[in-house]
């Protein structure tokens, strides 16, 4: 492709840098070590030829290639179409089971820019953060590169309070777009996801700013501590409801016990139904409750309601029926938002079927925090 860009621009926040530092350091003696991608598509490598293209594995690359003393892990946890809210849910599996030493978080294109989505990335970043093994964590910013949207204002904010190193895309990237210098179409087909020369320019400006953490490895810096919370913190202890690690009253609901292959075979652990009327119960601790399924690319498909504590006139339609063409999603809708603490009662049931279903109603997890 050819392009310059000033890859310097990218590093948006500089963080405090003692946990990268210490990390390189290691690196360095040539201790084993694991570095994981947290995020959404573009961290799973979507668009790009093969995998080694992405940019999570050409940063894994660069420190395989810096480092050649240590041998590195490395873990791509990137599903598609989720949010921080589903990551936060899910880090403890995908991530941290695997004792990360080094973490990279990547949402800024799939949570909107509210001050809900902030509250659920935070709740993520105190999971990593706060880990007890106490990765170095590096945030990443990317966006839509037709109009800049994206949630990094609100992820910046986090960034900031608690002093992690972030990197933009913004800057360097997009700013060049605009400007007419780098045309879009030539890294990305959709405004969204890089292709392979579009993955190589994310993995420039992230490893231009490991160069320059490098060059300043030796220099004293003392550690941050965990900061009280700048949210309300609902989602620090999310975690999901699945058929391996709950027990629902079901009435026409079967649970699927078939094997989760790799990170992003989301489809599986949960419960299916086919028939109207069809319910399943749960009874969910926490003030926060979200119900995450299947919305299929094949109709017609199932409609179910949710219902949280017996408030009927507050149900939330679960649509199985995805009108958009680019596969079946792994959709949440949030039922409860800053309720009070204790127990609740979770029902959903079918209220719309047809003879003719392509697919059943198929219910992944529980969020709850």
């Amino acid at each position: 492709m050819g392009y310059e860009i000033r890859a310097e621009k990218g590093w948006v926040n500089r963080g405090n840098l003692y946990r990268i530092k210490e990390l390189m350091k290691r690196a360095e003696r040539g201790d084993r070590m694991t570095l994981a991608f947290l995020g959404g598509s573009i961290t799973q490598g979507s668009v790009s030829s093969q995998y080694t293209n992405c940019y999570a594995y050409l940063v894994y690359d660069w420190f395989v290639r810096r480092f050649p003393k240590t041998a590195f892990t490395y873990v791509n946890a990137g599903v598609g179409g989720t949010t921080s809210q589903f990551g936060a849910a899910r880090v403890d599996e995908d991530v941290l089971a695997s004792k990360p030493d080094f973490v990279v978080i990547e949402f800024s294109v799939n949570d909107d820019n509210t001050d809900f989505y902030r509250e659920t990335y935070e709740g993520l970043v105190r999971k990593v953060y706060g880990n007890a093994f106490a990765p170095a964590v590096l945030l990443v910013h990317n966006m839509y590169y037709d109009t800049g949207v994206s949630a990094e204002e609100k992820h910046r904010e986090i960034g900031a309070h608690y002093h992690l190193p972030s990197v933009s895309m913004k800057p360097p990237i997009y700013a060049e777009v605009e400007a007419g210098a780098i045309d879009r179409r030539a890294f990305t087909p959709d405004d969204l996801h890089p292709n392979s020369e579009g993955h190589a320019l994310l993995a420039e400006v992230i490893t231009d700013c490991l160069d320059r953490i490098y060059s300043q490895r030796h220099e004293a810096e003392e550690p941050f501590p965990m900061p009280a919370p700048l949210t309300e913190n609902a989602y620090e202890k999310a975690g999901r409801l699945q058929n391996h690690n709950s027990a629902p009253v079901c009435e026409g609901f079967s649970a699927d016990n078939t094997l989760k292959k790799y990170v992003n075979d989301m489809f599986r652990g949960g419960w299916t139904a086919s028939e109207q009327g069809a319910k399943i119960c749960f009874e969910v601790e926490g003030t926060e409750i979200a119900v995450q399924y299947r919305k299929s690319v094949k109709h017609p498909a199932p409609v179910a309601i949710a219902v949280v504590d017996g408030n009927e006139e507050k149900a939330v339609v679960l649509d199985a029926n995805f009108e958009e063409d680019w596969g079946d999603c792994l959709y949440i809708d949030t039922l409860a938002h800053h309720i009070s603490p204790g127990a609740h009662r979770v029902e959903i049931r079918l209220t719309q079927t047809h003879a003719d279903d392509a697919v059943p109603f198929y219910l992944v997890s529980i969020i709850k925090a």
